[in-house]
């Protein structure tokens, strides 16, 4: 009893001044909301939206049937916003940024890509004129525009005025070629089949109807949670990581507050008080706690009444999590307090420590995206436990299982930020 009534007013004096400064208050809950909002509505990853659009520039200077083939396949591809500038303009746009990239096809492509369709002339050039920040969509682009290419020529060579000219030419090469008897018959017959194939088709409703090499499959997509019922929710995610952050932030500045009054000499004044150690640096974890816990539970009711986010997985196993998470973040601060020399210095430490942790942990940006490497270093990083933690309570729709590693991961910085915090206490400046 004795330790509890000074550990208590250590409690109630912290989350007085914390809730007496209405700058720390606004910080510590309103812009984490406003900056999860933000990237929640980016990342949130619903279905009812029309999906953003490549912006593409198309020039064609061979205008033949091949490369208007492209072109009409391009612009009603749902994946690309299509424009046919000049080329000059094409350029110009994709250097300012309006364009991510212009396809240039050359004069000739068609009838080079027809001859190299059958192996029988070199691969023509497709120009690409990229922006080099946008190598993500570069790629789709290369990828989508295979698929258009490959249909076009195929249509073209399979049942087109170019295809018909090519095998009545091809056919006496090969009776003249020195090629075995055998391959030469082959192929002869397989050309003269292709001609009799051509000659039969309506030249109106053969025009109509022939199609080119197309996708042997179709995609089924089936977004994959722990539940039917479920739907990705983009700001269960981002408020999470966004909380994360903020707390970690309150609780350094607690940790650079705790300096501040060291160097005013009110340890030294409290030393002569009954208050050990143990107990100033328990009244401070306990309503860093508070704190952090108050920052999470406050942002993520802000999610769930406005934009729907839900508990799909343990109620028990969320709380279990942001405690832990609160209670790491609190022995953090005292970390900070404990190692971090002049406030001065420590302020500038503890945001690049945080930055660094939040970044690391996925509380920006997936950690999918990162090197192999980099994914396995941050699992060393106590906010990518927290997030994951977090993930798997909410949108995920994992049970109580889903809780208990990061719980005890988390638990476990909690212990080591909080004896490392104790060893190097002092009561007074060096």
């Amino acid at each position: 009893m004795t330790t509890l009534i000074p550990l208590l007013a250590l409690v109630r004096k912290d989350l007085r001044l914390f809730f007496s400064d209405r700058r720390s208050v606004i910080v510590s809950f309103v812009v984490p909301i406003a900056i999860a909002s933000f990237f929640g509505s980016i990342f949130s990853g619903t279905n009812n939206r029309e999906p953003a659009r490549i912006a593409v520039a198309i020039v064609d200077h061979d205008s033949s049937a091949i490369s208007t083939g492209i072109v009409a396949a391009a612009g009603a591809d749902k994946n690309f916003r299509l424009t046919s500038p000049a080329e000059a303009e094409a350029r110009d746009a994709v250097k300012r940024g309006r364009a991510s990239v212009a396809v240039i096809i050359p004069a000739g492509f068609g009838a080079a890509a027809g001859n190299a369709f059958f192996g029988n002339g070199d691969k023509p050039p497709l120009d690409l004129v990229y922006d080099p920040s946008r190598a993500m969509e570069v790629a789709m682009v290369r990828g989508i525009l295979t698929q258009h290419v490959m249909e076009a020529v195929s249509r073209e060579m399979f049942g087109g005025e170019q295809g018909r000219k090519m095998v009545a030419e091809t056919l006496p090469q090969i009776a003249a070629s020195s090629m075995p008897a055998d391959e030469k018959r082959a192929l002869a017959d397989m050309l003269a089949s292709v001609q009799k194939f051509y000659s039969q088709q309506p030249p109106v409703a053969g025009e109509a109807t022939r199609r080119g090499i197309t996708m042997p499959y179709t995609v089924r997509e089936e977004a994959m949670t722990a539940g039917s019922n479920i739907a990705y929710n983009g700001y269960a995610h981002s408020f999470g990581g966004m909380a994360i952050q903020f707390l970690l932030f309150a609780m350094a500045n607690a940790g650079i507050e705790m300096l501040l009054e060291r160097q005013r000499g009110l340890w030294k004044r409290l030393r002569s008080a009954p208050v050990s150690r143990v107990t100033l640096l328990a009244g401070k974890g306990v309503s860093g706690t508070a704190i952090s816990l108050m920052i999470l539970l406050v942002s993520f009711a802000f999610a769930i009444i406005v934009f729907g986010v839900r508990i799909h997985g343990s109620v028990a196993g969320f709380f279990s999590v942001a405690i832990a998470c609160a209670m790491m973040a609190s022995a953090f601060g005292l970390l900070v307090a404990a190692i971090g020399g002049t406030p001065a210095t420590a302020r500038g430490v503890t945001t690049l420590a945080v930055l660094m942790m939040v970044m690391l942990g996925g509380a920006w940006v997936p950690t999918f995206i990162f090197p192999a490497w980099l994914q396995q270093f941050t699992m060393i990083v106590p906010v990518r436990w927290a997030v994951d933690g977090l993930d798997a309570m909410t949108w995920r729709g994992i049970g109580i299982s889903g809780a208990v590693v990061p719980t005890l991961v988390l638990l476990g910085f909690t212990v080591v930020f909080g004896t490392i915090a104790i060893a190097c206490f002092k009561w007074e400046e060096a």
